[in-house]
């Protein structure tokens, strides 16, 4: 029962984790704060991302231990996805046992088969970033809370659990929505006032534990001030689950324990992203990463209904006939999924793709050039292969990301941006892609104007999610540099 889903997982998580190399630019972040010092890790941390300082603190960890090994012959690609590899397969068996506590073993195993085969867990358990870490703490904290609500509150059951969401919430303060959902699991139980009363103090330590960092990383809110309303698709993911898992939750079922499927299952798969939406009417920070755990909910509700209607033939009224109509249309669902999860192991299945912007960009240096990122913010694009930027001179730097303890450098001043970039006949620029908005502080300004009045643009490329561009003084200058 645990090894089917987890071996399922683990597979789809191997299958194409290289991506052709592809790293998108969230990935590079991660590549680029593992990679510096503990004691340069801690004063960029205190101008940014202090969000995920532990999980870059790990990751650093894990790269000291992966480089130092034979498997880190495989690449620094594999590396920086293998944690995030190993934690769905994790999440992948928790939900298994999880379902076999709430329903049955046949519906557990079907509840772990069908986390593994969501599009989106795919997405995730292949990416270097902290959110499938965050799911697989949250699914064995809930494992820990169902047999938790049905004991007195002595044990380990709360302290583990405790532990559990405090390390989901120290990774991601976003977390903290599961208890939430765990609180309303209670209260739909219902259980006796002493297990809402043991839950209520765990749930008071972690949030006592997590309130500094959650102070602290207020003062850097402008990070995610890219955030506009949710994206469509994202939502739309969303939406679908949540009405096929209420569609679920109408099949029958009978639960074991105090704590039933459904108590837990809808609010786990609700609540999360119905209270990260509202919070967004105030500060948009919605984005369906962040709460990844709901998918839990969802697979759990599924694996319980599909339990029930693919049951054996003679089984309560079950005809051969009926079980094998329900048995071919699963499999055309998860048939109609594998185009999804083909494309997720595609570089274009990403917001942009950092490896290719790098080898586009010494594709047309030459030593000597200038080189801009506009915005700034693109210097990302560096951060997995610097060697393939040698030999250019980035015009608006003024101090490197190591060395300003922050993610992307600081840029001079716009009048100094300027001159600097007349002193050179050729300049390789990396941006956006043509159409997309436009940062007006006083160093892309200067950019873009002494570009546009002193420069002609010779070559182009474009790259998913960027554009690779060469500039060459006026007059002329494309003839013999183009």
């Amino acid at each position: 029962m645990v090894l089917v889903p987890s071996g399922l997982m683990l597979f789809l998580g191997a299958w194409g984790i290289r991506r052709q190399d592809a790293v998108w630019r969230d990935e590079a972040v991660t590549y680029d704060m593992a990679h510096r010092r503990l004691a340069d890790l801690w004063p960029t941390l205190q101008h940014v991302d202090v969000v995920h300082g532990l999980y870059y603190a790990l990751i650093h960890l894990w790269f000291r231990v992966y480089e130092s090994t034979p498997v880190g012959a495989l690449g620094d690609v594999i590396g920086l996805r293998l944690p995030s590899v190993a934690a769905m397969t994790a999440a992948a068996a928790g939900v298994a046992l999880l379902g076999q506590r709430l329903v049955g073993r046949r519906a557990g195993l079907l509840a772990g088969l069908t986390f593994a085969l969501v599009p989106v867990v795919q997405q995730y358990a292949q990416e270097g970033r902290s959110y499938a870490a965050v799911c697989a703490l949250v699914v064995w904290a809930t494992y820990l809370l169902v047999p938790a609500a049905a004991r007195p509150p002595r044990g380990t059951l709360w302290p583990g659990y405790t532990a559990l969401m405090l390390c989901a919430c120290l990774i991601h303060e976003f977390a903290s929505l599961a208890l939430a959902a765990h609180g309303a699991a209670l209260v739909l139980a219902p259980v006796p006032r002493r297990v809402l009363r043991a839950w209520a103090l765990c749930c008071l330590t972690v949030l006592a534990a997590l309130a500094p960092l959650a102070v602290y990383s207020s003062r850097q809110s402008a990070q995610i001030s890219w955030l506009m309303w949710p994206d469509p698709l994202q939502l739309l993911t969303f939406a679908v689950l949540a009405v096929l898992g209420i569609a679920c939750a109408r099949v029958p079922v009978r639960s074991r324990g105090p704590v039933g499927l459904r108590a837990l299952g809808i609010p786990l798969l609700l609540l999360p992203t119905l209270l990260l939406l509202l919070l967004s009417h105030v500060e948009p920070a919605y984005v369906d990463r962040y709460v990844l755990y709901y998918v839990v909910g969802f697979a759990l509700l599924a694996g319980a209904a599909l339990a029930r209607l693919l049951r054996p033939a003679g089984e309560q009224g079950q005809t051969r006939a009926r079980r094998l109509r329900r048995s071919l249309a699963v499999a055309a669902a998860v048939a109609a999924l594998l185009p999804v999860n083909v494309h997720l192991r595609s570089p274009d299945s990403r917001v942009d793709d950092v490896t290719a912007v790098a080898e586009a960009v010494r594709a047309q240096a030459r030593p000597g050039d200038g080189l801009l990122f506009m915005p700034a913010r693109r210097r990302i694009w560096r951060a997995t292969l610097p060697h393939d930027f040698r030999g250019l001179t980035d015009l608006a730097l003024a101090r490197s990301p190591l060395a300003s303890h922050t993610l992307y450098g600081t840029e001079r001043t716009g009048d100094a941006i300027h001159d600097r970039i007349l002193t050179v006949r050729r300049i390789i620029v990396a941006s956006d892609p043509d159409g997309r908005p436009t940062d007006n502080s006083d160093q892309e300004i200067a950019k873009r104007s002494t570009l546009r009045d002193a420069f002609e643009r010779c070559a182009g490329t474009d790259i998913h999610g960027a554009r690779v561009t060469v500039y060459g003084r006026r007059p002329g200058a494309c003839a013999g540099l183009g």
